[in-house]
């Protein structure tokens, strides 16, 4: 689509809808900024774009006469696509986009994307520095952090990007089309914004909505829901697929098996490494491991390359994070379980006795399996935010009642040095999201580790 002089409503004012502004902006396109929220001061709004001559600001109610000649509506992955306002601009007829579609429309070069539940920004972090080992140009964007609106009109036909996509971001492709997709695995997450698992699930498989037979999706084997996709994608698109497994060994794809990681094919089974040689712990991260060489292989790195990167890779911020140790004590801040999956990883890797940080903002989730995941390990439960009584009571129902409440994470934080013994780990884990106390997840990870430090 042809962006120049097109009149272009971006919704949301947040660091995606500034960044989908200021690509429109270089394009030629007249941009209309918009956010429901009209306590937001414009000049400030304004401030925070590269070239905002031009670009109309509307906050608070949304003026119908705005849909009037718009061409395009470009939508921020925090706006559900079931609001009042986006179904009347798409019963006009107007075009929507979501950050995605407009930076895959505009941008150039070969596209590594990688979505799940749990694990993506891991595998994104490890994918990436894999292909900067290998390729010059390479952009790792979205969910993970910087927009992938930022850098696609820097992007030529030799640039690697390497994106982390969430299914808020799927909802609203066209075009987008990845050399090599992954679904890392689907649970229960986003219920209040997909309001089923069945339309969770459909958004999510969207990655591979344009891929062809000369692309690869990696998913895995021991997801119930990704196994049968695989085989429909096969049949149906004649996409490539590789599974990938951390329970057995499989005929072909990547698969966990006493103690090494091993890709199997038809030139038969070969040891990628030791996982002993890895920095990463824990059985899902030898999962996220094994995506991230399915897709670099793919994309064309060596062998070599691929293990001398992963071994050296030790992981991401504000995931299973060693924070420091004070007397005797271990913290390890995980904010980025925001869901009960994560949350269960999170506790898998514990070693010693710990003491649990847990709550936050309510997507619906239900927390029952991430108790019994507890397995003896938790010696309180400590609980902020709006999901505390929900967990509490859901925590009683399976029998743990070592509960202990806080105001917030700071109370929560010097709950839990008061009762921690030597040995024991302190693990903020909280399988909910940030959003009722923190403006993000890696927010709430950052406080965490600076009231611990300051104990």
């Amino acid at each position: 689509m042809e962006l120049a002089g097109k009149k272009v409503l971006v919704f949301g004012t947040g660091k995606s809808g500034i960044g989908a502004a200021d690509l429109l902006r270089k394009t030629g396109a007249d941009v209309i900024l918009y956010d429901g929220n009209g306590n937001q001061n414009s000049d400030e709004i304004l401030g925070r774009l590269e070239n905002p001559n031009g670009v109309r600001i509307v906050l608070g109610n949304f003026p119908e006469k705005l849909m009037s000649d718009l061409d395009l509506a470009v939508l921020s992955p925090g706006v559900p696509t079931d609001l009042p306002e986006v179904l009347a601009m798409k019963a006009q007829g107007i075009r929507i986009w979501g950050e995605v579609e407009l930076a895959y429309e505009t941008g150039k070069g070969t596209v590594l994307a990688i979505t799940g539940t749990n694990g993506k920004t891991t595998t994104t972090s490890l994918l990436g520095e894999i292909m900067k080992a290998f390729r010059a140009d390479v952009k790792v964007v979205g969910n993970i952090g910087t927009p992938y609106t930022s850098v696609a009109l820097e992007e030529t036909d030799d640039t690697v990007t390497v994106a982390e996509i969430s299914s808020f971001q799927l909802e609203t492709i066209e075009k987008f089309h990845p050399m090599a997709s992954a679904i890392t695995n689907i649970t229960e997450d986003h219920l209040n914004r997909h309001h089923t698992m069945e339309e969770y699930i459909r958004v999510k498989e969207l990655i591979t909505k344009n891929q062809t037979m000369e692309d690869l999706c990696v998913l895995n084997y021991e997801d119930e829901i990704l196994r049968p996709f695989g085989e429909q994608l096969k049949a149906e698109q004649k996409v490539q697929v590789m599974y990938f497994s951390s329970l057995r060994a499989l005929e072909e794809g990547m698969y966990y098996q006493d103690g090494g990681i091993y890709l199997a094919d038809e030139n038969g089974t070969l040891l990628v490494t030791k996982t002993e040689d890895l920095k990463l712990l824990g059985l899902h991260n030898f999962e996220n491991v094994m995506v991230a060489v399915a897709m670099a292989l793919h994309a064309g790195v060596p062998m070599d390359t691929v293990r001398k990167v992963i071994r050296s890779f030790a992981g991401v911020e504000h995931r299973i994070e060693y924070v420091c140790e004070k007397d005797g004590i271990v913290y390890y801040n995980d904010s980025k379980g925001t869901n009960p999956d994560a949350a269960i990883k999170g506790i898998q890797a514990m070693n010693r006795p710990t003491l649990l940080i847990g709550g936050g903002y309510d997507k619906q989730s239900t927390y029952e399996e991430w108790i019994r995941a507890f397995d003896g390990k938790v010696r309180y439960l400590v609980l902020i935010g709006a999901t505390k009584e929900k967990i509490a009571e859901a925590a009683r129902e399976v029998g743990f009642t070592d509960i202990l409440f806080a105001g917030d994470l700071k109370e929560a934080v010097q709950i839990c040095h008061q009762k921690a013994n030597p040995g024991d780990a302190v693990l903020l884990s909280p399988a909910c999201a940030s959003w009722d106390q923190f403006k993000s997840y890696e927010q709430r990870g950052e406080l965490f580790k600076e009231y611990v430090r300051a104990l």
